[in-house]
């Protein structure tokens, strides 16, 4: 380089002379944690301007041992003599795909031309994403010995995707290879776990269940499912469909069906519980009808730092198990833009997400739970007590009253669980309702029950 003008940037970091060794190596540290590579200079003053160095041999020499002695994982950079300007200076060309890198047992991360040290948490998610291929469920081999494939499932599914199955010449042992080979479902020979999911034949299951009131206390169906993933996708809805109220209108002279609760977000929602399940948890996905609403239910909260807010800006997409995503993708059930929130919002804007007790819960309002269903659920659950002189109750007081009148045995916690509140915020709301009179406690803290001395109140305030 006989005449240029360097620059800092965020890979590529500048010093005056070698008095600065250490600040140097902190910069190779912290730009491999930032970008996987860069560029370091010695002879060159921060403004860009060469003042060039004395250098020789060893002086090179010197200068890779220290870069081997005080960076971890080791590297092993380009160390050079560079003329710039008719200036010598060193110039180091280094690139790594290890991170994290530490530099004098630290870790740092570039921030424009600035090292910065790494927190713990920071540091824990370098090598979270790092290692985030080996931990991840559906991409991790099974254990021996594998479960049988069904060659059937294996051949509907290659067709779906558009992969060809049948060749001259080919049994139907070396076409499934094949296909599972192009499927990625072999990493290294060995079978993934996204396999099973959809084409063993070891099912796996799924809860429904259909509740009288608007809570889990009287249950009036109950139907486990077994099968693979794509078999009970579409057992879901079939439930979902048989246990709701289905409208109906006219096009032209045909009569179209219309569900009360759109058809379309509850695919999405149920092909999303499939997808991004925790599968390390031994829970079900699960589907619950109540009067008012229906729930879709699945183990493991959002993934990768997602929140709910997000959620409803939709367009959003933190995979936990990208392999199961790219295999409903390749027979297009899902995309790959993240737009699965968006298209459960345009067609159910009234959708509800939240986490309870490390479920993530889709809940869709039923239009057909109207004040009159209200006055039945709660004449055929409750008992009527006539008293002229009850208080009136808040919403919340109300929904607690419910709960203890049909479980009197509820936990705090429990009660806390079911009422989206803290303990703490049940604990006043029953120390409050035992001041009006209209709830007792009878017996010790474990073996105790609660009383209702008053049944909830029709039009309970807010």
């Amino acid at each position: 380089m006989s005449s240029e003008h360097l620059f800092e940037s965020e890979t590529v970091e500048l010093k005056k002379s070698l008095a600065e060794l250490k600040e140097g190596l902190v910069s190779i540290a912290a730009i491999l944690n930032k970008h996987g590579a860069g560029e370091l200079w010695f002879g060159v003053a921060p403004s860009g301007k060469p003042v060039g160095l004395d250098v020789n041999d060893k002086t090179l020499r010197d200068l890779s041992q220290a870069i081997a002695a005080h960076i971890e994982p080791k590297i092993y950079p380009q160390v050079t003599t560079q003329t710039v300007s008719g200036k010598t200076c060193i110039h180091i060309r280094f690139d790594g795909q290890n991170a994290p890198y530490f530099a004098y047992g630290r870790a740092f991360m570039r921030v424009a031309d600035e090292d910065r040290q790494l927190s713990a948490a920071e540091l824990e998610t370098i090598i979270v994403d790092k290692n985030q291929n080996a931990l991840r469920w559906d991409t991790r081999a099974l254990e021996k010995p594998w479960p049988d494939l069904e060659i059937k499932k294996v051949k509907s599914f290659a067709k779906r995707a558009g992969l060809q199955w049948d060749a001259l010449g080919d049994d139907d042992e070396i076409r499934l290879q094949r296909t599972l080979s192009k499927l990625e479902l072999l990493q290294k020979g060995e079978l993934c776990n996204a396999a099973r999911l959809f084409f063993a034949n070891e099912p796996i299951q799924l809860r429904c269940a259909v509740f009288g009131t608007t809570d889990t206390v009287t249950i009036i169906d109950r139907h486990d499912f077994d099968g693979d993933i794509l078999e009970l996708i579409e057992e879901a809805q079939k439930y979902i469909l048989k246990n709701i109220h289905i409208g109906m209108r006219l096009e032209g002279l045909y009569r179209v069906d219309v569900p009360e609760i759109s058809m379309d977000a509850l695919r999405e929602a149920i092909i999303n519980a499939f997808c991004h399940r925790d599968w390390r948890d031994p829970d079900y996905v699960q589907v619950a009808i109540f009067k008012n609403r229906v729930e879709v239910r699945n183990p493991g909260k959002l993934y990768g730092g997602l929140t709910i807010a997000d959620l409803h800006r939709g367009n959003v997409s933190q995979r936990r198990n990208p392999l199961i995503a790219d295999l409903f993708r390749r027979i297009e059930m899902v995309e790959s833009w993240g737009r699965g929130m968006t298209l459960i919002h345009q067609n159910a804007p009234s959708v509800e997400f939240r986490q309870v007790a490390g479920l993530f819960i889709a809940s869709f309002a039923r239009p057909s739970f109207s004040l009159n269903d209200q006055e039945t659920v709660e004449k055929t659950v409750y008992k009527t007590v006539e008293n002229s002189n009850k208080p009136t109750l808040t919403t919340r007081e109300d929904a607690l009253l419910r709960l203890l009148a049909t479980t009197p045995q509820m936990t705090q916690k429990q009660l806390a669980e079911q009422l989206g509140l803290t303990e703490r915020g049940v604990r006043y709301l029953t120390d409050k309702l035992q001041q009006l009179g209209v709830l007792q406690r009878q017996g010790g803290k474990k073996a105790g029950q609660w009383v209702v001395a008053q049944t909830p109140n029709d039009g309970a305030t807010p």
